[in-house]
């Protein structure tokens, strides 16, 4: 499968110069900033998905697929639309996986998404002020809302016999929404908040914050941030003064970064993420494993699914216009018809061909719910003897 998916994408770079059939994704994610060590297997998810349909032949009557990276740094909306503008107007891409990250999403989606008519269908922006954007039916989510992410963290602690916490929370749409969703979820559910304060990236000492959270109380710190930025420096800051010993990881910090740095440092501490059980995610956890890069990793499973979404739309439609397929997405993702799950898409590109429909179930048992919201699951982990593990699904 790895030289499979080598040959697939280098197939793919010499068509798009040889061939004007070609049709481009663009992957836009923060392949720097505070999420950069796990944009990789994103992609790697994203471009599988590319080679498995140019390898069926059954695209488009034989049209081959390829992708162009765009970077968005994660939090920095200026190089996001930038690079969304160069995508679709130089580029030339149908659709764009992404963005990853909440608050650049929302700007690449009204000021260079919408504005050009272009299709996003976003593995990890997760913001709940997304769900209420104007998007002419152009935006879509493969991972859950953050609404929902609230809620089984609420879950979660409740069932750990956890009442008091603290909460800090990365200064951006994707911190503020989700500590505040938690916040209300879990209040409502008895528990206690002692702080719900936030922290800015980048900076080189989080004493004063940690000094802070410590003094308000908690038997868990809740940190809601990026683990290759502010996240990674309040951990370290509590463990270094002795303020918590015990962590809640919510999405964004849950990557090989956060087991390689704290996983024997924070025994017993625990998180979620997006992910699912089931056939699919351990037939794309076996088929990443043969193409070289980590399948269980963060949002590589929605990436996975955002790329095959966007294509078997375009097949169900019959066109690659934005403004066709995108009526289309809901459909080849719900019920009725043949479930699809990961490595199926060469059957379910022939099933549309023939005039059938598809139930797209993929890597995370996808689901798509009311304008395009993920109803989705979250897999729930626990560091043990210096290892993350999984421990069940919510």
């Amino acid at each position: 499968m790895k030289k499979l998916l080598m040959a697939s994408a280098a197939a793919a770079l010499t068509a798009g110069m040889a061939h004007a059939e070609d049709v481009k994704l663009g992957i836009l994610l923060g392949f720097t900033g505070p999420l950069e060590s796990i944009s990789g297997d994103m992609t790697a998810g994203a471009n599988l998905a590319i080679a498995q349909v140019n390898e069926s032949g059954n695209f488009l009557d034989g049209q081959t697929v390829s992708s162009v990276e765009g970077d968005t740094g994660c939090i920095d909306a200026s190089l996001a639309v930038a690079s969304a503008e160069r995508l679709i107007t130089s580029d030339g891409v149908k659709g764009i996986i992404g963005g990853m990250c909440s608050g650049e999403t929302g700007a690449v989606l009204q000021n260079a998404a919408i504005p050009n008519g272009v299709v996003m269908i976003s593995p990890s922006a997760t913001s709940p002020a997304l769900s209420t954007v104007e998007d002419n039916g152009l935006f879509f989510r493969t991972s859950p809302s953050d609404a929902r992410q609230g809620q089984v963290m609420a879950d979660i602690l409740n069932d750990r016999g956890i009442t008091e916490v603290a909460v800090s929370y990365t200064n951006n749409d994707y911190g503020k929404g989700l500590a505040d969703s938690f916040e209300a979820a879990f209040t409502e559910s008895g528990g206690t908040v002692t702080m719900n304060a936030s922290h800015e990236d980048g900076k080189a000492d989080y004493s004063a914050e940690v000094g802070a959270l410590a003094s308000a109380g908690g038997d868990v710190l809740v940190v809601a941030g990026y683990i290759d930025q502010g996240g990674a420096g309040i951990i370290n800051g509590a463990l270094d003064s002795g303020a918590f010993d015990t962590f809640m990881y919510p999405d964004g910090m849950v990557s090989e970064t956060l087991e390689k740095n704290f996983a024997e440092r924070t025994e017993g501490s625990f998180g979620q993420h997006p992910s699912a059980a089931g056939d699919g995610p351990v037939k794309f956890q076996e088929m990443g494993k043969e193409a070289g890069f980590d399948a269980t990793g963060a949002f590589a499973p929605e990436s996975y699914d955002a790329a095959a979404l966007i294509l078997l739309a375009m097949q169900a439609a019959g066109s690659t216009d934005p403004n066709v397929y995108k009526d289309k997405v809901m459909d080849v993702a719900n019920a009725p018809g043949e479930e699809i799950m990961p490595g199926d898409l060469g059957r379910a590109l022939q099933i549309l061909k023939d005039g059938g429909e598809v139930d797209y179930v993929g890597a995370s048992a996808v689901e798509l719910i009311g304008g395009g919201e993920s109803a989705g699951s979250y897999r729930e982990i626990e560091m043990k003897d210096g290892k993350m593990e999984g421990v069940g699904y919510r």
